[in-house]
């Protein structure tokens, strides 16, 4: 067993997609397969259910994927050890990131990164997905953290997790204690969202339709933080990321089910940019803390 094979088999366990596993790993889908092949011989254990196009993970799978993420993530804080008793990195670091990323996320991989490399400039747009987007296309930045892009052909997607919308209301909103609620009991229910420019408004449109939910959309707001503050303050609810809630007291955490709103955030690249070594750092420490954040998720 090597190294590659556990890189290998982590990412087909995150993306659950030998296309986009094999586009992270910057490998072709048949040596991706090959390699799983091998370690799945190997092991003894087939690692994946592979049902048409649909990849799954075994139980096995589930087992070894825990030890395989907790062993890479020794590796790769051995080699960020390492590189930083050399040389000191140097240069700029620019990022765009959308509201969400950018409440807790993108604070902490900043703080790990300046501590390790103080000679690095960091900047942080916060922007909507479609700038990010198009800034990057224009050099203006060097990675993006949103979601899938609109033009695939030049700009690159990575995913790092999944992760679900939650309904945020009130402490004292009727559903304030409930323990979780169906998607068509938001029917007629009073929202605050993302303007209809946001993807993640796009998606949650389409869920609502797809159920025959048709909620009062009173309000729409482009940034998360104000938006939370809102709910807190009157019988309006939200949807948002489970991972854009601070805690406080003046609001409840409700999951949604039947179904459950997800999407899969990630990094955006320009198609054949030269990354600096100062981006490159970067970029592993944003997959470092999104291995923790799917970790945690997963338990």
């Amino acid at each position: 067993m090597e190294l590659r094979h556990l890189r290998y088999f982590v990412a087909l366990a995150e993306c659950l997609s030998f296309t986009r596993a094999a586009e992270r790993a910057h490998v072709t889908q048949s040596t991706l397969s090959h390699q799983i092949r091998q370690l799945e011989d190997e092991l003894g254990h087939p690692l994946f259910d592979r049902i048409g196009k649909r990849v799954m993970l075994t139980e096995a799978g589930e087992t070894f994927l825990g030890y395989a993420s907790k062993a890479l993530l020794e590796v790769d804080h051995g080699l960020s050890h390492l590189m930083g008793v050399g040389d000191q990195l140097t240069g700029e670091v620019r990022i765009g990131s959308t509201g969400t990323f950018n409440i807790g996320f993108v604070p902490e991989c900043m703080a790990i990164f300046l501590k390790r490399n103080p000679t690095v400039k960091v900047t942080v747009d916060e922007l909507a997905a479609d700038a990010i987007a198009q800034r990057l296309i224009d050099a203006a930045l060097d990675v993006g953290i949103a979601y899938q892009p609109a033009d695939p052909a030049r700009l690159w997607f990575e995913p790092l997790y999944t992760e679900e919308l939650v309904l945020v209301v009130s402490a004292k909103h009727p559903l304030a204690q409930r323990k979780r609620v169906r998607m068509v009991e938001l029917h007629r229910q009073s929202l605050v969202l993302l303007p209809r420019s946001f993807t993640t408004r796009t998606m949650l449109d389409d869920c609502f339709r797809a159920c025959g939910v048709e909620p009062v959309v009173a309000a729409e707001m482009n940034t998360i933080a104000p938006m939370i503050g809102l709910v807190g303050r009157t019988q309006l609810a939200a949807i948002v990321s489970i991972h854009a809630v601070q805690p406080r007291d003046d609001v409840r955490v409700i999951p949604i089910e039947n179904p459950t709103p997800v999407r899969t955030p990630g990094m955006l690249w320009k198609r054949d940019a030269k990354q600096s070594a100062a981006v490159r750092s970067f970029a592993s420490c944003i997959r470092k803390l999104a291995l923790g954040r799917s970790l945690r998720t997963q338990v």
